[in-house]
């Protein structure tokens, strides 16, 4: 498992020594940039992203590789994100864990511009968190979320998200979905 892209491109990350954390694939991961890329309004420094269901944290800490100005990490168990944190001295000013359920998720600090969730697949979990940022307010007006899901995993969304993409690379699904205008 290594970064992909930006300033630290082929750093290599610590992988989980557990089988309850399945870290994106560095494929899959680098699509989803590619596509965040052509839908973003504003530039990587002005972006803010929280990785929810983080496992290892890869997700955010390519965010921070590419620029982004915050990046929060959420699970409920940080130890794996916690090391792979601890390889990125120099950004820990842009870097926060928060130890939390994504069903019931605490009031944000400020507003996400991109939220990113990889929940363990067919456990029904994507949709308990959707639930819980759309009530704490964790995504911007003009923000993106996307969720990973088994590929033949559905998901409900709930109003006002709509699903704007939809994007299969291997065993996974990506869902890309913005507020409703």
């Amino acid at each position: 498992m290594r970064i992909i892209g930006g300033t630290y491109r082929g750093k290599n990350l610590l992988s989980p020594k557990t089988d309850d954390i399945r870290p994106t694939s560095d494929k899959a991961r680098e699509s989803v940039f590619n596509i965040l890329y052509s839908k973003l309004n504003k530039p990587w420094d002005q972006i803010n992203l929280a990785d929810i269901f983080t496992g290892s944290g890869a997700f955010g800490l390519e965010a921070v590789s590419r620029g982004a100005r915050s990046v929060a990490l959420i699970d409920i168990d940080t130890a794996s994100a916690a090391k792979n944190v601890a390889l990125f001295p120099n950004e820990k000013d842009k870097i926060t864990l928060i130890r939390a359920d994504a069903a019931s998720l605490p009031r944000p600090k400020q507003v996400f511009d991109i939220i990113f969730m990889d929940a363990p697949y067919h456990k029904g979990l994507s949709k308990q968190a959707l639930l819980s940022i759309l009530k704490n307010n964790w995504l911007a007006p003009d923000g993106i979320c996307v969720i990973e899901t088994a590929a033949d995993e559905k998901i409900e969304i709930p109003q006002p998200l709509k699903l704007v993409d939809e994007r299969r690379y291997g065993i996974a699904k990506f869902w890309f979905l913005t507020f409703e205008n």
